[in-house]
């Protein structure tokens, strides 16, 4: 049981440690991506603004050209007016826009935490009552298994009686099983030594059969060799007869 308690308590925390350990890592991708949506609003107005900089600069070269060119400071100064307002407006314009877009941001954000924060407590309630029905059902096997441990030790204590007839039982059957089984061993024993003699004499006779028809084999082939030796000579003699005979006819 506290074996059990304690593999149960260390699941729970290896659980609540894992959950922390999400908690934490989302909460960081959550502000890793607030900083990263600040940082690229802010490169944004940053470009527009170099961009309106840039136009800035040209159209203050052209309206000097244009000044130089024509000697015109009234319409210089009126045109200048107007393209202070124009910039003051884009200036105005760009901030709106970066402002509406930092609290649509902080909108989403806000929706995305409540999200969080709604599914962290729904799962802390559903860890709750897992934990309740566990301790319901550890409770139930408690009793269950309180009951299981005294009919075993009843039933353990029948076996041990029992047991110890059936051991005096097998020794004595066992000892009856060993002195036939020694007497069979002895009859084996017998019987494999009379095997043992009759094989040595039927490997006798084989070898005794095997020299005999060597000693056949032996005979045979002289006897051929003597055979081939006459057909030999007798041809040798018929050659050097007809050899004598074709000289005395040459």
């Amino acid at each position: 049981f506290r074996h059990l308690f304690l593999n149960l308590v260390f699941k729970a925390w290896r659980a609540y440690v894992r959950q922390e350990h999400r908690k934490r890592n989302k909460c960081d991708v959550a502000d890793c991506h607030a900083k990263k949506q600040q940082l690229l609003g802010t490169w944004q107005c940053w470009l527009v603004y170099v961009d309106v900089q840039r136009t800035k600069h040209g159209m203050q070269s052209v309206a000097v050209a244009f000044r130089e060119r024509s000697c015109l400071r009234v319409s210089w100064a009126l045109w200048r007016r107007r393209q202070h307002q124009k910039c003051a407006e884009h200036k105005m314009n760009i901030l709106a826009l970066q402002h509406w877009a930092q609290n649509l941001q902080f909108r989403a954000w806000l929706q995305w935490r409540e999200l969080y924060l709604y599914s962290q407590n729904e799962k802390k309630k559903e860890m709750r009552a897992v934990t309740h029905c566990q301790q319901w059902k550890l409770k139930r096997c408690m009793k269950v298994w309180l009951v299981y441990l005294n009919l075993h030790r009843a039933k353990k204590h029948q076996n041990e009686l029992a047991q110890e007839h059936h051991q005096s039982r097998i020794v004595q059957q066992c000892f009856a099983d060993w002195q036939l089984s020694w007497e069979c061993r002895r009859r084996m024993c017998a019987h494999q030594k009379d095997i043992e003699k009759l094989a040595g004499r039927i490997a006798l006779w084989r070898v005794f059969a095997c020299w005999k028809h060597y000693v056949a084999l032996c005979a045979e082939e002289t006897r051929r060799r003597e055979l081939a030796e006459k057909h030999y000579r007798h041809q040798l003699l018929v050659l050097q007869k007809f050899w004598n005979r074709w000289k005395s006819r040459l």
